[in-house]
């Protein structure tokens, strides 16, 4: 389903995604994107380092919020 997003769609799972403020059941809600299609979204999209920072923040607050990402 990834790609079929259009450059604008893809650019708001893209913000939505890097937020701090968006669950990704919120995205899933939206979009239909799972967690795993937005990651690879992510991956697809972004610096590998930004990437890894995305991903180091996710776990870390993941571990600290029972509900967050």
């Amino acid at each position: 389903m990834a790609q079929s997003l259009s450059p604008a769609d893809l650019s708001e799972v893209i913000e939505m995604a890097l937020s701090d403020h968006v669950s990704f059941a919120t995205i899933t809600a939206q979009t239909g994107l799972s967690a795993d299609a937005v990651q690879v979204i992510m991956r697809d999209h972004l610096k590998p380092g930004s990437y890894r920072a995305w991903r180091k923040r996710v776990h870390d607050f993941g571990t600290r919020r029972q509900h967050y990402k």
